[in-house]
């Protein structure tokens, strides 16, 4: 299938959030209604690109699969439609590690499994981004839902899922992973 595009991203080799954050910067510098065509090897970015063009308001247009690379399609909307959403209810590391003693708390780690596996907080529940729209009914909607992703992106993204779904308790953990300071484990 041969797709008009108006500008190709180069992010293969790159991992999670980089093909966002490129992407991101590109959508800046191109015109509202033009293609972009985003070229990455990282399996996450496949829903983590469709869940960012939807909180930005640009159009997902799909992707395509050819060996190890995925080709992904986004139309940039016009600038009035593009104000990206953010999760209203954030927390930092410190609030997460205080609730963390609470019952009523559990934590979803939307990173890759992965990541996950190599380091977590422990009795986290791991949901990839890609995954939660298929295993939100696996989360107790009782409890305080404690989002956390590497940096506060993928799990904005997921904290905006979750409250769609009908979840109240939902906070987003920023800056997450890259900067926990307290008691962490691996399934290694």
């Amino acid at each position: 299938m041969d797709i008009k595009t108006d500008f190709s991203l180069d992010a293969k080799g790159l991992a999670c959030p980089m093909p966002i954050v490129k992407t991101k910067k590109t959508m800046k510098d191109i015109e509202a209604g033009q293609v972009l065509e985003v070229l990455a090897t990282d399996q996450g970015s496949k829903a983590d690109l469709a869940a960012w063009a939807k909180s930005a308001g640009h159009q997902f247009l799909g992707t395509i699969e050819e060996g190890e690379v995925l080709k992904h399609y986004v139309r940039k909307s016009g600038d009035e439609d593009a104000q990206e959403k953010k999760h209203p209810n954030v927390v930092s590391n410190d609030d997460l590690n205080k609730a963390l003693d609470s019952e009523d708390t559990l934590v979803v780690d939307v990173r890759e499994s992965a990541e996950y596996a190599f380091e977590h907080i422990p009795g986290a529940t791991s949901i990839p981004l890609g995954e939660l729209d298929e295993r939100a009914g696996e989360l107790d909607e009782n409890k305080e839902l404690y989002v956390v992703c590497r940096t506060g992106n993928r799990s904005d993204m997921a904290a905006q899922k979750l409250s769609e779904k009908g979840f109240t308790k939902v906070y987003n953990v920023v800056p997450g992973m890259s900067e926990w300071a307290f008691d962490k484990t691996s399934n290694q």
